[in-house]
């Protein structure tokens, strides 16, 4: 699975600190704390018909990840807003978009890790892009990669930073091997995540996703788990085992670049009938329901009046 160049984002307006930049000559300085050492969170969003699901929730997540990595200032949600707003209003963008935010600790007056070198404020930058889900609906398939995911007391996965190299290498071998993406393992041998997204398999009827001691609190994942309680279907949140994920039923990822993606494969292995099985398009589509029908007005419609 490789994402191809959209031309309707050709001439994208990127917002950096409120400023707004053609995509080709949008910049930060090689000062910046994201350039110096990947010091820096983001948030990935979806917007639907002038709605951004799971809004709030994701800029928790920023604003958490951003406490934990002791950035001194942090724009309020309010101010994200305001700026993610103005973005898609210049950009003429109201459906089938997808948002990275990015904070930076900022600018420094010299290179270095110091961060008391950060003396100009935080950096924030909006881009959005003409993006409908990435992965292929009818399945993709997965190996399982010797790189492992990074353990809480190395680096929390929970701290949403932008310093992927991690998840990069995992998917240089799935590029390798032919795999649209590549499963990973925790140090102690379970299930994390993807290199890009959550996991969940099904196994007689229930729903399983692993915990987040080494890959991040999804939003998507936690919106899955919200669907399930709500709808009787059941769930639980457990250690998953290489060869319990091997035999399932039926797996399938989560994440908001993706919303629900079956897996047809694993290891060379079909998982169920080789397509999404009932469990994935039930879910799918209570997903789909909900995302009609949920979020935050960031942009408004024009009227069909």
């Amino acid at each position: 699975m490789k994402q191809s160049f959209n031309p309707k984002n050709s001439d994208l307006l990127i917002n950096i600190n409120g400023e707004l930049h053609h995509r080709d000559v949008a910049g930060i300085s090689p000062f910046d704390s994201a350039v110096q050492g990947g010091d820096a969170v983001w948030e990935g969003l979806r917007l639907y018909q002038g709605r951004i699901f799971k809004l709030i929730p994701h800029l928790d997540r920023l604003r958490d990840s951003a406490k934990a990595m002791a950035f001194s200032e942090i724009p309020s949600h309010d101010e994200i807003i305001r700026e993610v707003s103005k973005t898609l209003m210049a950009n003429e963008m109201t459906d089938g978009v997808h948002i990275r935010l990015t904070l930076s600790r900022g600018r420094k007056y010299t290179s270095g890790m110091d961060t008391r070198l950060n003396t100009q404020g935080p950096t924030l930058i909006v881009l959005a892009e003409h993006k409908p889900p990435v992965y292929d609906k009818t399945g993709i398939r997965l190996i399982t990669s010797s790189i492992r995911r990074i353990p809480p007391d190395c680096v929390d996965q929970n701290i949403h930073s932008c310093n992927l190299i991690n998840s990069i290498l995992a998917k240089i071998q799935a590029n390798a091997a032919g795999a649209d993406d590549a499963l990973m393992l925790d140090y102690r041998g379970y299930v994390a995540e993807t290199n890009a997204t959550h996991v969940f398999i099904v196994r007689d009827g229930e729903a399983l996703t692993s915990d987040t001691g080494s890959c991040p609190e999804g939003i998507t994942r936690a919106a899955v788990l919200e669907i399930c309680e709500d709808n009787g279907i059941p769930h639980r949140v457990k250690d998953i085992s290489l060869s319990e994920a091997h035999r399932a039923d039926e797996i399938f990822c989560t994440g908001t670049m993706g919303e629900l993606a079956p897996v047809v494969e694993l290891d060379g292995r079909q998982i169920g009938n080789g397509a999404a099985g009932p469990m994935t398009l039930r879910l799918s589509e209570l997903f789909r329901r909900r995302t009609e029908r949920e979020g935050y007005q960031v942009v408004e419609l024009a009227s069909s009046g």
